[in-house]
């Protein structure tokens, strides 16, 4: 199947590409994204993978779902376009940098700035239903971004695998904690974010561990 990919991805997933439950997804998503308002914008559900090549990967943050407002979803997992108001769980990750790193607050939402130093932003699901969270679940989407997870394992090494709360943890039991650092604490929503999300400093903690093994570190 010739999916609209970055190419060393494409490389790297072409097996998957050609397996019949990412045929039936494929159809879902098409069916969805013709019958009704989806997000993000077809053009860029693969936007991760796009700005982020398979052998430039260095860090990967694990979401759920892509956010269903309008102007917020564009493809990286927590970051909204520019103009958008900040999600609460976003507000509280820039907190944590600004207390971890001394980073003020930025402008922006938009984390394509990070995605562009090797930082994928990756949701378990790909694409949503407008106003509905979670209504594309359970067609294929999580098979495919666990398969991701698993070349990214087997094929890397010295990655820094982010994992926010315990449906990321559970989608990252997959992972080679011989070969990658796993960084695990609360999630950043505000129902969870002081049960451990502030001060887990896994900001500079990344940073350490790329700089350990000669790897430039994320200015976050």
């Amino acid at each position: 199947m010739n999916v609209q990919i970055e190419e060393s991805w494409r490389e790297v997933l072409a097996e998957e590409f050609d397996k019949e439950y990412f045929v039936r997804l494929t159809e879902f998503v098409r069916e969805e994204y013709g019958k009704g308002l989806c997000f993000p914008p077809g053009k860029l559900i693969f936007n991760a993978f796009n700005l982020c090549p398979f052998n430039r990967v260095k860090v990967v943050i694990i979401g759920q779902d892509p956010y269903h407002g309008p102007g917020q979803a564009h493809g990286l997992c927590f970051s909204v376009n520019d103009g958008v108001r900040f999600p609460p769980s976003l507000q509280n990750i820039f907190k944590e940098i600004e207390s971890d790193l001394g980073r003020p607050v930025p402008q922006s939402g938009n984390l394509t700035r990070w995605a562009e130093q090797g930082v994928l932003m990756l949701n378990a699901t790909l694409t949503v239903r407008a106003h509905q969270a979670g209504s594309h679940q359970g067609q294929g989407w999580e098979q495919f971004t666990d398969r991701v997870i698993e070349l990214l394992s087997e094929r890397r090494e010295h990655l820094v695998f982010i994992l926010w709360g315990a449906y990321a943890q559970r989608k990252g039991a997959v992972i080679d904690r011989e070969k990658h650092l796993i960084l695990a604490s609360a999630h950043p929503s505000p129902l969870s974010a002081y049960n451990g999300f502030f001060g887990n400093r896994h900001f500079s903690r990344t940073n350490e561990y790329l700089s350990a093994h000669g790897i430039e570190p994320i200015v976050w």
